[in-house]
């Protein structure tokens, strides 16, 4: 279903991709809207980690290490390794936590897989959902209903964008409020996922128009937006001086939306 075939070693890192995704997946539905479950603050209250994230962190982590041991890890949780290999795998084992926590099912497993410092391979799985989305460099994009498109919508009023909010959103006045009052009348809606991998992967299926972030990390961009690029949306990282700042967008509305953002 890809634009072109896969090479033998694009199937076996997506085939690894997948089982990681499911197998984690296997491990984030047995905690999930359970009343016991462990949740702790990573700094503040807005920022949690669950016993579910380091549960899913540790089934991705030793399958690479025991299918890839040469190659190198980035993972919320465990941070990098600093190995200096060609391939490294980028993991999110729950984006969406606070979704999670809360017993909301927007939330999801992210991998992506660079090759020389190049998102080459990305995977997004949304276990409750039932979603799987993948996209490999030159050859497309794949969800669950089939090859990904970004829409055709070249105007915003008849658009529904996507956007969030940074943890530090109490403290730092730069929190993205002022775009979102910006941008709110000159919509149709805006909608807040909480999960920026399934707002980059909706964007690239078609779901949303457009999705717009600040102050991002890696693990949380790598995979969905090279999924949302093999769509044929827009992407840009348009800011470097508050984590990473992303937009995507079907290309009949990604210039005026950044400016409005950027």
């Amino acid at each position: 279903m890809f634009r072109e075939p896969l090479t033998s070693q694009e199937k076996d890192w997506l085939e690894c991709a997948r089982e990681m995704g499911h197998e984690a997946g296997e491990v984030l539905r047995a905690y999930f809207r359970r009343r016991d479950l462990n949740i702790e603050d990573k700094g503040s209250a807005y920022d949690i980690v669950t016993e579910a994230d380091k549960g899913s962190e540790c089934v991705i982590i030793d399958m690479l290490h025991s299918r890839y041991p040469d190659h190198a890890i980035l993972s919320e949780e465990s941070g990098d390794d600093h190995r200096q290999a060609r391939y490294q795998w980028v993991i999110d084992p729950l984006d969406g936590t606070v979704n999670y926590s809360a017993g909301l099912a927007c939330y999801c497993i992210s991998i992506g897989l660079k090759v020389d410092g190049v998102t080459h391979m990305g995977y997004v799985y949304a276990p409750t959902l039932g979603e799987e989305f993948c996209a490999v460099k030159g050859k497309g994009a794949v969800g669950p209903y089939g090859r990904l498109e970004a829409k055709s919508t070249t105007e915003l009023q008849r658009s529904v964008i996507s956007t969030g909010f940074p943890y530090d959103k109490a403290t730092n006045p730069d929190n993205n409020l002022d775009r979102f009052a910006q941008v709110m009348p000159r919509v149709r809606g805006i909608r807040r996922l909480g999960s920026a991998a399934m707002d980059l992967c909706y964007v690239a299926a078609g779901w949303l128009d457009g999705y717009w972030e600040l102050n991002l990390k890696e693990w949380d961009a790598c995979a969905g937006e090279l999924i949302a690029l093999e769509a044929g949306a827009i992407v840009k990282r348009y800011r470097n001086d508050h984590g990473i700042c992303i937009l995507a967008a079907c290309p009949g509305i990604a210039g005026d939306l950044l400016a409005m953002v950027e």
